[in-house]
């Protein structure tokens, strides 16, 4: 399930109540860092997750730490509220295993402002005399606080299943009218503004030298080769560990919703920086979300001046995105406009790889061909053997595998298996899903 088609459930709550931990349980996957050190989670983490026959995206927030003494209160509490509107519900986290503190009771009068349903969850609930302090908790005006302990996997089933209860009806999240949603994403002041407005020929986005300047995300519609495409302008996303408490923290997840609500997302790189870390790191949220991207090198028009050519920074950005090497590159300025049909119909190519389906037959040759060509190895006296595959769906491209032990498949061999299905059929720009169903003959 693509997802665009998801909604989205946030944890929030002050740090160190546990939200990694419940994001990791719900998950099932270890995808947050879970640590005893107040700050750890810098970033929010994104993943897809199912729960009883319900798919959503799933969101593990940092905490959230109100009345900086840099920030003029009224700011952080309009922002803190504009960003959880993201959400379509919100878990609030207390811990249970110390008194309710002023920043439970912040956090709750801010979410409740929101009019998002919200489920109100008591964590490290985890012995009788915890339990019966619950009843304290609905003080905080939530309505029934759940007990429950993340860490000993007790009382998840009722917690979630008040989540899914309050979740949207899917004919909310139905396919868009444009012919391809495209957002613009990177890191704060790489001109996604600037190219916005170049891209649409008119000033929509309001372009500032000030980094952080476009707080919310702008939708506009634009033709171009018969074709409506919608961009969609992010708030710029800051390097970790240097994201203001209360405001520019909280883009991310106005971030996160752009991207789920695309089909194809560029990525923008400043070309006198190059690639950096947080340029790849920003790489994984499209990734994890499963859309076709592509990398836009903005500024170019500076690239005399700085010495460099296009073989010499894509040689380095290769190097930086060896995960993506799929990704197609392209080269703008957007003060003087070059390279902007460039970026429309990269665009437009993406997202046809991303749709793509490919005849079975010609997936099962294919595969079968490059199994006996190279066939997988042996562990011990077991043998994986593979009987089949297919494409299973689009958007992203989908394929199963039919194997006799699913659990024999080694990384790397996988790895192997997908370059041979770039290889033979394309899927530039596009990330790929695969699966290993056991299927014993």
């Amino acid at each position: 399930m693509s997802s665009q088609s998801m909604p989205l459930v946030s944890i929030v709550g002050r740090p160190n109540v546990g939200k990694s931990t419940l994001f990791n349980r719900i998950t099932g996957q270890r995808s947050a860092i879970v640590s005893d050190i107040s700050g750890t989670t810098r970033d929010r983490v994104l993943q897809e997750a199912e729960w009883g026959g319900s798919h959503f995206t799933l969101v593990d927030t940092g905490g959230l730490e109100l009345f900086p003494e840099s920030v003029i209160l009224k700011q952080v509490e309009e922002q803190i509220l504009y960003a959880i509107q993201e959400s379509d519900v919100i878990i609030v986290l207390v811990d249970i295993s110390v008194e309710i503190t002023l920043s439970d009771r912040e956090i709750c009068d801010l979410v409740r402002k929101t009019g998002k349903p919200i489920v109100l969850a008591a964590n490290k609930s985890d012995n009788d005399n915890r339990e019966t302090l619950v009843s304290d908790l609905y003080e905080l005006g939530l309505g029934n606080p759940i007990p429950i302990s993340a860490y000993h996997n007790k009382g998840i089933d009722d917690l979630m299943a008040n989540v899914l209860k309050n979740l949207p009806l899917k004919t909310q999240f139905s396919e868009p009218d444009s012919d391809l949603n495209l957002s613009i994403i990177g890191r704060t002041n790489v001109g996604k503004s600037s190219l916005i407005n170049t891209l649409t020929g008119e000033k929509r986005a309001i372009v500032s030298e000030i980094a952080g300047t476009t707080r919310d995300a702008l939708d506009t519609i634009i033709k171009y080769e018969e074709q409506d495409i919608t961009l969609i302008d992010t708030a710029g996303i800051r390097r970790r560990g240097k994201i203001e408490q209360g405001i520019e923290k909280y883009s991310i997840l106005r971030a996160v919703r752009a991207i789920n609500r695309s089909h194809v997302a560029g990525i923008v790189i400043d070309a006198t920086e190059s690639a950096t870390a947080q340029d790849t790191h920003i790489a994984s949220y499209v990734i994890d979300a499963l859309k076709g991207f592509f990398i836009i090198v903005n500024k170019w028009d500076t690239s005399k001046e700085l010495g460099i050519n296009k073989q010499t920074i894509t040689r380095e950005i290769r190097e930086a995105f060896k995960f993506a090497s799929y990704a197609p590159i392209c080269f703008t300025s957007a003060l003087n406009g070059t390279g902007i049909n460039d970026v429309l119909n990269t665009a437009l190519r993406v997202q046809s790889e991303w749709s793509k389906e490919i005849p079975r037959p010609d997936v099962r040759k294919t595969i079968m061909s490059a199994v006996a060509e190279h066939p997988p190895a042996t562990r011990g006296k077991r043998e994986l053997k593979i009987y089949s595959a297919v494409q299973d769906g689009s958007r992203p491209p989908s394929f199963t595998f039919f194997v006799n032990h699913s659990d024999m498949i080694h990384f790397s061999y996988q790895r192997y298996l997908e370059n041979i299905l770039r290889n033979n059929f394309g899927f530039e720009g596009s990330p790929l899903r695969v699966r290993f169903k056991g299927w014993k003959t």
